[in-house]
């Protein structure tokens, strides 16, 4: 069998390395061999290739990689998701489905189409299919510090938030947050009355909340804003993305029976792949044209190793690049 390149992943408590592996065959009439161009380093693939995300089936060894741009055999370029979670899209070639890609413009970017994708098309999908955003509302976004949760800003507010409120550690981001669209900002401390202060008189009356924490701040942020809401019985929709605070919250049963609160998710399953692939050309067109911006890192896919263990600087994500 032909051999290719790519990052290979043989136990899930080590990273991956560069080395030989088979090259992979499409199966179905809708698939095809590409060559991959790029591919981001996203939290998702280093979750999914640590056997702890919740989609994953444990088996190895295993490429990782979740989504890369790539070409054709005819020569065009492709943002595509990858259809297998075992043979990923970390490789000089992958399998891509047409039913899971979109053409890219001739002028793309392809280095920031691969790293803007996946941390945009949360929030993206959330505004647009979970709970689509009406114009004027007003946005919390919980996390704002992290890539996802700073373009969750640039979305909120493209796609005709009133009012967008960042809430994040990292003082420096959070300052940063102005230029993304943000007009209020609050620091979540190690001071839980103080934090739950500022967050009652900066977001009380919002509409929306985008999670990418949960844990204990997300536990303390819905006790802050439902007891500081002037109307209660006015409809808070709570979305639930991410859980980099950790993966549980204690939620007394008065808190749903005494406001109108809406917690749901958005992830696989959640949201049907239908629905992800009817919004990836509206979200390429976004990231092409600037209106939804990410600073971007590339890495030889053959520095896999070193890439996977640095963390990305703040406000970057980085970009293999086969």
């Amino acid at each position: 069998m032909d051999k290719m390149n790519a990052a290979v992943v043989t136990s899930f408590r080590e990273p991956p390395r560069y080395q030989p592996f088979d090259v992979p065959r499409p199966s179905a009439d809708e698939e095809m061999l590409v060559d991959v161009l790029a591919v981001g380093l996203h939290p998702r693939v280093r979750s999914g290739a640590a056997a702890a995300h919740y989609t994953s089936t444990g088996t190895l060894p295993m490429i990782p990689g979740i989504d890369a741009v790539g070409q054709r055999p005819d020569g065009k370029r492709i943002y595509f998701l990858a259809g297998d979670d075992v043979i990923g899209t970390m490789a000089d070639k992958a399998v891509a489905d047409a039913r899971r890609a979109v053409p890219l413009p001739d002028d793309a970017d392809i280095v920031k189409i691969a790293a803007a994708m996946n941390p945009a098309m949360s929030s993206w999908v959330a505004l647009r299919r979970r709970v689509p955003i009406e114009a004027g509302q007003s946005v919390l976004v919980l996390g704002a510090t992290g890539n996802a949760g700073t373009m969750a800003v640039q979305v909120a507010r493209h796609l005709g938030a009133g009012r967008v409120i960042g809430a994040g550690r990292d003082p420096g981001r959070l300052s940063a947050l102005a230029s993304a669209g943000a007009d209020d900002m609050v620091q979540l401390t190690g001071d839980a009355g103080a934090t739950a202060s500022a967050l009652a008189a900066a977001a009380a009356e919002v509409d929306i909340v985008i999670d990418y924490l949960w844990g204990k701040p997300a536990q303390e942020a819905i006790g802050a804003l439902l007891t500081a809401r002037s109307d209660r019985s006015r409809l808070l929709n709570w979305i639930q993305i991410g859980a980099l605070a950790g993966p549980a919250i204690e939620l007394p049963s008065a808190a749903l029976r005494s406001a109108n609160l809406r917690i749901q998710g958005v992830g696989q399953g959640a949201v049907t792949a239908q629905e992800y692939l009817a919004e990836l050309p509206s979200l390429v067109d976004e990231i092409s044209s600037g209106a939804i911006t990410v600073t971007a890192s590339t890495v030889p896919l053959a520095d896999v190793e070193g890439a996977w263990t640095r963390a990305d600087p703040p406000g970057q994500r980085t970009v293999l690049v086969p």
